[in-house]
């Protein structure tokens, strides 16, 4: 990998937010004029307290009018991500084709770089210690990045791959194992989840395409070593083993959510993951489930509705509180008094509290983001 003296370079000293003190949820405005991330104050009971609102420096796509979908504008899981000890903020600027690097201090973000992203519409990224990866959807390429001292980013030389279907991949998602040593990459369009070495440079290698289980592989999260897809077309989410070969295993396969819209998918917890759960964009509801010792997975509640956003609309991207506690689900534009989506309406956080059984109860949320807004992250 790369150099280790770098990687402890990159995140020497101390966050603030790991001293004991208050703890955050973050929300990416991801607007044509000037993309932005708004800091919210996390107390003790999960309610949320909106502080203030950082530019990134760079430009997002959410309200532009050549956007396909204005209540999903980035088709994508993992479009602003901590890093691994939450000393910074990596957000994507789509309209703008960059990376921007926010330091966190305190309840302040200030910027410390903004790097072209190594392609055309980045819509998620990937850190795993000193190493950056962003996935661009035009093209479905990669790029790799170092993650310097204070945050600086550099682009890894030759470390730019394209995906197996080009131009027609409509890739979703970019993660890291958790031991670092693979990237796996979700092709909504191919039904396909690819798997890429890294090796000791810090370069991917050739993409090992595998076949998922359900259509429309979208939003993924991994339980320690288990991966957990969530399937758009079909309304599902699977579980998989990945081997060093990059060959996947099915453990559960599509294990209906029995909504509409499964996209963005999330575990309680990074240490003890018993529960996982997904967001229906179209029903407006959150889908549980529980992971056994084996990686099966199996609906919380018959009807798949764990928790509940606006009825009929837009549950989208989702985030958990470090400490498992609470889950936070950005909801998207529509208008409360109307089943009829409104993308001009402002959008929200729902809130809920994750109890020991998995269940979800409803919380105060947050409002007034603006319509096209999409990434979340929390500490």
């Amino acid at each position: 990998m790369v150099a280790a003296a770098e990687h402890e370079s990159a995140y020497k000293g101390k966050n603030p937010y790991d001293q004991g003190g208050t703890e955050a949820v973050y929300v990416m405005t991801n607007q044509d004029t000037g993309n932005a991330v708004t800091v919210l104050e996390r107390a003790a009971d999960g309610g949320l307290t909106e502080i203030e609102t950082f530019p990134t420096g760079g430009l997002g796509n959410g309200n532009a009018a050549n956007v396909a979908n204005a209540l999903d504008p980035l088709v994508s899981q993992g479009s602003l991500i901590l890093s691994d000890d939450h000393r910074f903020l990596f957000a994507v600027n789509a309209g703008s084709n960059e990376v921007s690097v926010l330091a966190i201090e305190g309840n302040k973000l200030v910027p410390v770089d903004r790097v072209p992203s190594g392609g055309t519409l980045p819509v998620s990224v990937t850190v795993r210690k000193n190493l950056l990866y962003v996935l661009n959807r035009i093209g479905s390429t990669i790029t790799g990045f170092t993650v310097g001292t204070g945050g600086k980013l550099s682009a890894l030389a030759g470390s730019t791959r394209s995906l197996i279907r080009g131009e027609n991949g409509a890739p979703a998602q970019i993660e890291f194992t958790p031991d670092g040593t693979q990237l796996v990459v979700t092709e909504i369009a191919n039904n396909l989840i690819e798997v890429l070495d890294i090796d000791e440079d810090g370069r991917a290698g050739p993409p090992v395409a595998n076949q998922s289980s359900g259509p429309g592989p979208f939003g993924f999260t991994f339980a320690k070593d288990l991966l957990i897809v969530s399937e758009v077309t079909s309304n599902a989410t699977s579980s998989y083993r990945v081997a060093k070969d990059g060959t996947l295993t099915v453990v559960s396969g599509s294990v209906p959510t029995t909504e509409d819209g499964a996209c963005w998918v999330v575990t309680n917890s990074t240490t003890d993951p018993r529960y996982a759960y997904v967001s229906n964009a179209v029903t407006g509801t959150i889908t549980g489930y529980g992971i056994d010792s084996a990686g099966a997975l199996s609906l919380l509640n018959p009807d798949g509705q764990t928790g509940v956003t606006v009825k009929f609309r837009a549950a989208i991207d989702n985030a958990v509180s470090r400490d498992g506690r609470f889950l936070y689900v950005l909801t998207g534009g529509f208008s409360v008094t109307s089943e009829n989506p409104d993308i001009t309406a402002e959008m929200s956080i729902t809130s809920f509290r994750i109890e020991a059984d998995g269940s979800l109860t409803t919380i105060p949320g947050a409002g007034g983001f603006p319509p096209g807004a999409q990434g979340i992250a929390a500490i």
